[in-house]
């Protein structure tokens, strides 16, 4: 996916494929685990794609729900959808379960509003083992300071919780945290590809995902 990765991403993607989720950070850190089943509101009513769209990045292949998930099957790039409703642009938390099915590359391309601004948390990118911010500072997330590299399997459920703020971005997959990022004067920006995905979509490369459980609540400033 996405190309411009150096020689020195695409060495580190095949090494750290080969190791387990757990061993690649030393302690998992889920912040506020007391208040987790608190003040959400679902995305998703488990039976339609009410409140989503299909969207149309040419090539895309089928959005249906099926058993409670929606299932995006593999198009020729990039197939995903997109939040037709009202969505809050700060301090807010959305939290959803992805599965990749099929393929190798990302299941997961969750773009969402950052203030005036918008960003990309991309989970296994890159052939497969890249998380981070698409794009800081103009750096995708092959190659900016919130990379990170993991192993995921096929047809396993991952949690992705993300949390926005007024100045920082956090992501967790599971209990373990893959992102921390002071926004305070860095220009955020998603790659051109998923400008379809904005303000809020979920996206995937070339990989039949489910997802479920999607959901959101707002937090004090």
């Amino acid at each position: 996916m996405f190309p411009r990765a150096p020689f020195s991403v695409i060495f580190l993607v095949f090494w750290f494929s080969v190791l387990p989720f757990g061993l690649l950070r030393g302690r998992a850190e889920s912040g506020d685990t007391d208040n987790l089943e608190q003040n959400w509101t679902p995305l998703f009513d488990g039976d339609s794609l009410d409140g989503w769209k299909s969207a149309n990045f040419g090539g895309e292949g089928a959005v249906t729900v099926r058993e409670g998930q929606i299932v995006m099957e593999p198009g020729i790039m990039l197939t995903g959808i997109t939040w037709q409703r009202d969505f809050p642009a700060t301090d807010y938390e959305i939290q959803l379960k992805a599965n990749r099915l099929e393929g190798r590359d990302f299941f997961c391309g969750l773009t969402f509003p950052v203030a005036e601004s918008h960003c990309t948390l991309i989970v296994a990118g890159w052939a497969g083992a890249v998380v981070g911010l698409s794009c800081v500072d103009g750096r995708d997330a092959s190659e900016n300071e919130t990379t990170q590299f993991m192993s995921f399997e096929n047809d396993r459920w991952y949690v992705v919780r993300l949390r926005v703020t007024s100045n920082r971005i956090t992501a967790w997959i599971d209990d373990q945290q893959v992102v921390d990022l002071e926004t305070t004067g860095r220009h955020l920006a998603p790659r051109p590809e998923v400008d379809l995905s904005k303000p809020l979509g979920i996206a995937a490369w070339q990989s039949r995902t489910a997802l479920k459980e999607v959901r959101y609540r707002r937090l004090q400033p």
